[in-house]
């Protein structure tokens, strides 16, 4: 554990700002890289403003007006926007002969999208005990997570005593689109059709919640990770029935993590000669949690949000960001700060710090 300069002599704290990256740096920086590098069926699809997913059309003559006026109407209105209607059709159908989970709860998304496989989602239940009640939370994975990602953190937060429902995000796993083998949907360089898909995975949340609600289950919150966790951030921000919600990865704006994280330079490559960062960032506010942060004021709402220090796809500075406005705001949020990346969160020994922690979080903030 680093010492603060503060606490140092002089002439030892000016050793250390002016000192190169350290030994831990570099390697985790080397590891993010090597993992970033090793992903299969990274492409880059053509831009495209997509406002028809929006509720623009598709031959709309000033695609830039039309994106500013829905930003500032969407922002204006935000709690309309990620309104949904209650599914009248959950299904919780029984796992295979030898699943973990305890079903696997099915419903038709309150959003349509293009795709009719997208438009079905799929839950997993990991049920804490046998019994339909108790603390219970949606978990939402990383972007382009398989179908056995966050499996061991819902089998974690059954030994706390606390139910999961594990949801499958729009165009992963079963519900990718056809012809793709990637989530390019959710994150890309169609503006319009990123916005809806972020849209409708916050209200396929609200939805599971809903449903854990109508069990017997409470009290209820949510964890997310990367992706994951910009979602839960935002659903958290309009959803007054989470109590708890566990951030892992966290950052500012939607538009900021693609225009410089490391994991969408493929997206970022393609936008970059139709956008510049501002226009992004302004066009994806709505998806993104910096401008929700003031309406989890006085909710009573407890907020864990970890960060990796050396993440070259959440950069420092934008986690910060997301930091102060948390502080100015006066959130109710724990925050723990790891000298580690985006991948490397999920290895050890950082996956079992912040599995403590955020497992500890959640069952004193769900009792």
């Amino acid at each position: 554990m680093s010492v603060p300069a503060t606490f140092l002599p002089l002439h030892c704290a000016c050793a250390i700002l002016h000192s190169p990256v350290s030994y831990l740096e570099q390697k985790i920086r080397r590891y993010e890289h090597k993992r970033w590098a090793a992903e299969p069926n990274r492409r880059s699809l053509p831009f495209a403003w997509g406002i028809e997913h929006i509720g623009g059309r598709p031959d709309e003559p000033d695609s830039r007006a039309f994106l500013r006026r829905f930003v500032e109407e969407t922002l204006a209105d935000s709690d309309a926007w990620f309104a949904c209607e209650t599914p009248a059709d959950y299904e919780l159908k029984v796992p295979p002969s030898g699943a973990l989970w305890s079903g696997e709860l099915e419903f038709t998304s309150a959003i349509r999208s293009p795709w009719t496989e997208n438009n079905r989602v799929h839950a997993r239940l990991f049920s804490a005990n046998k019994r339909t009640n108790g603390p219970a939370i949606v978990v939402l994975p990383q972007w382009n997570a398989d179908y056995s990602a966050h499996v061991d953190i819902c089998r974690w937060l059954n030994r706390l005593g606390i139910t999961a429902l594990r949801l499958s995000l729009p165009y992963h796993d079963k519900r990718t689109a056809a012809g793709h083998s990637r989530a390019d949907q959710i994150v890309g360089a169609n503006v319009g059709l990123t916005l809806q898909a972020n849209r409708q995975c916050v209200c396929d949340a609200r939805c599971c919640l809903r449903w854990l609600k109508m069990r017997g289950y409470g009290p209820l919150g949510i964890l997310g990770t990367s992706l994951g966790s910009c979602i839960s951030c935002i659903t958290a921000s309009h959803e007054p029935l989470i109590r708890a919600a566990a951030l892992l990865h966290v950052s500012s704006y939607f538009g900021d993590v693609v225009a410089n994280g490391l994991t969408t330079i493929h997206v970022w490559e393609t936008m970059r000669a139709n956008l510049s960062e501002d226009e992004t960032r302004y066009y994806w506010a709505p998806i993104s949690p910096m401008p929700y942060i003031s309406k989890l004021r006085g909710t009573g709402q407890k907020l864990l949000a970890i960060s990796g220090r050396y993440d070259p796809t959440f950069a420092d500075e934008f986690s910060e960001d997301f930091f102060a406005s948390i502080r100015s705001n006066e959130v109710d949020c724990k925050i723990l700060c790891l000298p580690c990346g985006h991948y490397s969160l999920g290895e050890a020994p950082f996956k079992w710090i912040a599995g403590w922690r955020f497992g500890k979080f959640l069952q004193r903030a769900l009792k």
